[in-house]
């Protein structure tokens, strides 16, 4: 085991959802945490500026100012700092932080805007992790972890996948992220760069803005509003609670056989839209549900 206890860890992109919550778990652990944002992507300068009544900004707002509150209370620096800023990110890593270790989350994580806005999508997700890696390359780092996705699978032709699994992703996100993993195994054949590739899978959990599934329902039921689902509500995803996911991050962090490896940090129990659905009705017995 590597002690995880005064480690300098840098989250790039660590005030977002994952972020976080992985920067208060690690800073429990006793780890010298710094985050780096530049609040640009689903963070708080987008909301701030879109119109009021925009899918509920001011509640986004108030969860990400939230987010801010909790990292300050907690003694965790954070940076903002635009990571596609190759000179800026490297004199701040070099010069400031210093860290041991890199987890890499800065993305645009969404399927949705990606396939909209590849170009963004491509500049915040493989345009921060090449000046990210670039970096790490001649700092002797001993750990940059690449957090991934499980999109990079596409349509999975078997009920349940290992890492062998074959890539074949549908959109733009899921295809970026294939991209990020050879990028960062490329860094690794070149110049020895210690990785770990994790590729989580429908996640959920406090502080959320993203509107994934459950939470644009449990969202539309509180409001009263109905619970529109496309299809019969059958498809599955594997739901997987943040704190699981920061459990098995941690592990990576710490166990030196995890370096060189891709793992699929997710519950392992795929469960339909229409259990969702259930689950929410059995909060919010009234709501209503339009297929």
């Amino acid at each position: 085991m590597i002690p995880i206890k005064n480690r300098r860890i840098v989250l790039l992109g660590g005030a977002g959802f994952i972020g976080h919550n992985l920067a208060l778990h690690l800073k429990r652990a006793g780890a010298e945490v710094s985050v780096i944002d530049g609040l640009h992507v689903n963070n708080l300068l987008s909301f701030a500026a879109r119109s009021p009544d925009r899918h509920g900004r001011d509640l986004y707002l108030k969860i990400i100012h939230e987010r801010l509150d909790l990292l300050h209370a907690n003694g965790i620096a954070v940076h903002v700092q635009d990571a596609r800023d190759y000179h800026g990110l490297s004199k701040l890593l070099g010069n400031v932080v210093k860290p041991d270790s890199i987890v890499h989350l800065a993305a645009v994580a969404h399927a949705g805007r990606s396939n909209k806005d590849p170009y963004s999508t491509f500049d915040h997700s493989l345009r921060t992790l090449e000046n990210a890696l670039d970096y790490s390359r001649g700092a002797e780092l001993d750990h940059f972890v690449y957090l991934s996705s499980s999109m990079v699978y596409g349509n999975f032709d078997t009920a349940s996948v290992t890492e062998d699994h074959p890539l074949d992703p549908l959109g733009i996100y899921g295809a970026l992220k294939v991209s990020g993993e050879r990028i960062v195994i490329a860094y690794n054949r070149v110049f020895g760069l210690p990785f770990t590739i994790i590729r989580p899978s429908a996640l959920y959990g406090p502080r959320c803005v993203s509107r994934r599934v459950g939470q644009i329902f449990i969202e539309n039921a509180l409001k009263g509003q109905t619970l529109n689902v496309m299809g019969d509500g059958e498809e599955r995803l594997d739901f997987t609670y943040i704190d699981d996911l920061l459990q098995g991050l941690s592990r990576v962090l710490t166990v030196p056989a995890a370096k060189g490896e891709v793992f699929n940090l997710t519950y392992g129990q795929a469960r339909t839209l229409n259990e969702l659905l259930s689950a929410v009705q059995a909060q919010f017995p009234e709501a209503q549900v339009a297929r």
